[in-house]
């Protein structure tokens, strides 16, 4: 194997799909965006047909990509890729024969440490861009391997530092993607304060941040918001109070400046945020009241 020319054209793609992403400001891409690349004059298949999980170009003898195809709310997912008990993602092989041809040149990344690029479905062709991701384990017995954000051994002498940075690198680059766009999904992609609808232009923010044990990465513990308000909301200049109010900052109510600070943050005082259709999906009370607290208290140091 040629590992020079296969670690090259990684490193190609990765800086083709950072571009696609700043343009977009997204590492979310619709799928005619990620079929392929040219590189050093030699064209690349990124992505295989539609069913096909593991992409092996005919042109590379390792696996360039893996997908985790979306799956509708109330449907069961073709493969099971679950977390395992240590904290790592796992990706189901395609079938059960270890010595099927994509399945050998995923185990060739874990052999020879190249790292690919996982797309993860978050909604009919539009697919979460997550790389670099390398494999770290492999067992054919359960025809699966281990994902990993960083290089690292899932043996049981690695470092427990390193091995707890990969597992929350790992978690934050994959789940934080799929938190994303099932917020944004919730809202029907919309701000929940000041209701703009350009996807581009929203974020999923967090009410308890994902720094906390309590802040996961689900639906009830996210809110969709424009970029400014996600910055405001964060910076404690706005708050939602648990019934859904928006309150703003009594010291930034009493400034005077232009038509942002007045259209943008003081005439959403009270406005009523918008929630999801489904009650599951609503913002959880509770992680509201709680960060709302932390609102009261910003408001309290600001106006003195």
């Amino acid at each position: 194997m040629d590992l020079v020319r296969e670690r090259a054209v990684r490193a190609a793609l990765f800086a083709h799909l950072d571009s696609v992403a700043a343009i977009a400001d997204s590492r979310e891409m619709p799928w005619d965006q990620t079929g392929s690349f040219t590189f050093a004059g030699e064209r690349f298949t990124v992505r295989q047909e539609r069913g096909r999980g593991i992409n092996k170009p005919k042109n590379l003898e390792a696996a360039l990509s893996i997908t985790t195809a979306y799956t509708p709310v109330g449907q069961r997912p073709p493969y099971d890729d679950p977390v395992g008990v240590d904290g790592f993602q796992r990706y189901h092989y395609e079938g059960s024969d270890p010595e099927h041809f994509t399945n050998r040149a995923l185990r060739a990344c874990f052999t020879y440490s190249l790292p690919l690029v996982y797309f993860v479905g978050v909604a009919r062709a539009l697919y979460a861009a997550i790389y670099p991701i390398y494999v770290v384990a492999d067992d054919p017995k359960k025809a699966e391997v281990t994902l990993s954000s960083i290089e690292i051994s899932t043996d049981a002498n690695i470092d427990p530092v390193m091995r707890q940075y990969a597992q929350t690198l790992t978690r934050r680059r994959i789940h934080q993607s799929l938190f994303r766009a099932d917020v944004l999904r919730a809202y029907e992609s919309q701000c929940a304060i000041c209701r703009i609808r350009h996807r581009t232009l929203l974020d999923a923010a967090h009410i308890i941040p994902d720094s906390r044990p309590e802040g996961d990465p689900v639906v009830p513990n996210g809110i969709a918001l424009c970029k400014i308000h996600h910055r405001a909301y964060d910076a404690n200049y706005i708050g939602i109070r648990p019934d859904g109010q928006v309150r703003v900052r009594a010291d930034i109510l009493d400034e005077h400046d232009g038509p942002m600070l007045r259209h943008g943050f003081q005439e959403m005082h009270g406005v009523q945020m918008l929630t999801p259709r489904r009650e599951e999906q609503r913002p959880d009370p509770l992680r509201l009241e709680e960060r709302f607290a932390e609102f009261l208290d910003a408001s309290q140091a600001g106006s003195n």
